[in-house]
């Protein structure tokens, strides 16, 4: 069964624009409660969570008239992090869970992300069957088993003691300095005072949400205002989240970027050693750098690829009982601790590392040379397919011939956004910017002719 409204992390796109409107999250809402009450039974609930977008005010709304429309009760959380609504999902005994965010994008748009019973994220089948039921209609519940609203007060606290539970008992934080992003999102209040109540001084940064400032110039997609607050305040390190905060990236004391790959090694190599790691084995997806396969190779971690989005390294970690997986972006997944990534988490216990072994940022991220990589972005008009045109085929066939055993090429459509993402990578950077730069070049005039 396709799915043509679900991408690879939910629903996403423009607020107010199809498909991120009010009757579509209405519609939504009442499907997904019609799937979870298969049973008809009373007492089932949801708990819906949101960032700090304008626009979640309207499907948070929606949503809810949606769910109860059909007989769910509604827990609403207001604005926690995205995995905080896959832990209280479990801990709440909800039958799903809901969290209102696009991550990373900016605020004009919105997303709509689902979690099971188990705190995981939907698997492809469970959302396609949701949109088979948007599509043939949902029957309304009657009049005396429409679900009921309320809210929900403590959820971020709740969140903050399981986040602080994953540090080994007794670690404190004293005496480190750390800034934290939490780029107008949903963590701008848990990330600073878990941090706080572990010992940390905390300089906080993009905690000053206003409904259009989400992603703005901060968080781990624009790390460049944090690493400038390290290097001017002397911080040991910096912690910066993205907008549903599921996400980090990290800046050493110099104010150098450690991303996805650099953190991912790090733990890797530590979990291994102190026998942690399933399986001796990482899960990462097709974008992570070559460099880090070579790395971990040298310490006898495996590596495995997954598709592109979170939900896809999970699921490859759940099916083959790995306990560490994550993405160059950002996302960390340590389901020992979450069901998804989770940038807090991910923060904190390379604080932990610091904090134990007394070594700077920049010492516990030089974990291997990374290999040049390149990726550009090409956006195109809905419904247009550049990547169908004959000439981009051709300059892609040529591309990977002359890659061939120097490097790898990666193009493939955005899940989240209408965009062609070009990545290659080759130790001849001269190559490199030739091979990706033509095929921006023949995608654009495709994208341009469509």
């Amino acid at each position: 069964m396709a799915r043509r409204l679900f991408g690879t992390d939910g629903v996403r796109g423009r607020a107010n624009i199809y498909p991120m409107t009010a009757e579509t999250a209405l519609r939504l809402g009442a499907a997904a409660g019609r799937y979870f009450r298969k049973d008809g039974s009373a007492a089932h609930r949801v708990v819906i969570g949101k960032d700090t977008r304008l626009s979640g005010y309207m499907f948070e709304t929606a949503l809810t008239a949606g769910f109860t429309s059909t007989g769910m009760n509604v827990l609403l959380l207001g604005p926690v992090p995205t995995p905080a609504v896959g832990m209280l999902t479990v801990s709440m005994r909800a039958d799903v869970g809901v969290m209102i965010s696009a991550s990373h994008n900016p605020h004009e748009d919105n997303g709509i992300k689902f979690f099971g019973p188990d705190g995981f994220k939907l698997s492809d089948e469970a959302e396609a069957e949701i949109e088979a039921l948007m599509e043939a209609g949902v029957a309304p519940a009657q009049a005396d088993r429409i679900g009921r609203a309320k809210r929900v007060d403590d959820g971020r606290f709740r969140y903050i003691e399981r986040v602080k539970s994953t540090l080994p008992p007794g670690r404190r934080l004293d005496g480190l300095k750390v800034v934290v992003d939490c780029a107008n999102g949903a963590a701008y209040k848990a990330a600073p005072e878990a941090l706080w109540e572990l010992g940390a001084e905390v300089i906080p940064v993009g905690t000053s949400p206003n409904g259009l400032n989400i992603n703005d110039g901060c968080g781990s997609t624009a790390p460049d205002l944090a690493a400038r607050t390290v290097v001017e305040r002397g911080a040991h390190v910096g912690i910066c989240l993205d907008g549903d905060a599921d996400r980090v990236i990290l800046i050493d004391e110099a104010g150098r970027i450690l991303d996805g790959d650099q953190i991912m090694g790090l733990f890797a190599t530590r979990w291994a050693a102190a026998d942690r790691l399933a399986s001796r084995t990482l899960v990462a997806s097709v974008m992570s750098n070559l460099g880090l396969e070579r790395h971990l190779a040298r310490h006898g971690i495996a590596l495995e690829r997954a598709p592109v989005g979170d939900r896809y390294v999970v699921e490859r970690m759940r099916a083959g009982g790995f306990n560490l997986g994550g993405e160059q972006s950002g996302h960390i997944v340590m389901t020992d601790y979450a069901t998804t990534g989770d940038g807090l988490i991910a923060g904190l216990q390379f604080l932990a590392a610091m904090a134990e072994e007394g070594r700077a940022a920049s010492d516990l991220g030089a974990g291997f040379d990374r290999v040049p990589q390149l990726l550009k972005n090409v956006r195109y008009s809905a419904g247009a397919d550049p990547l169908a045109a004959p000439a981009v085929a051709a300059t892609i066939r040529a591309a990977e011939t002359r890659l061939n055993g120097t490097g790898r090429l990666l193009i493939r459509k955005s899940g989240t956004e209408p965009l062609i993402r070009v990545m290659a990578e080759c130790e001849d950077q001269a190559l490199l910017a030739e091979v990706v730069d033509g095929i921006v070049d023949a995608v654009a005039r495709a994208a341009q002719a469509a």
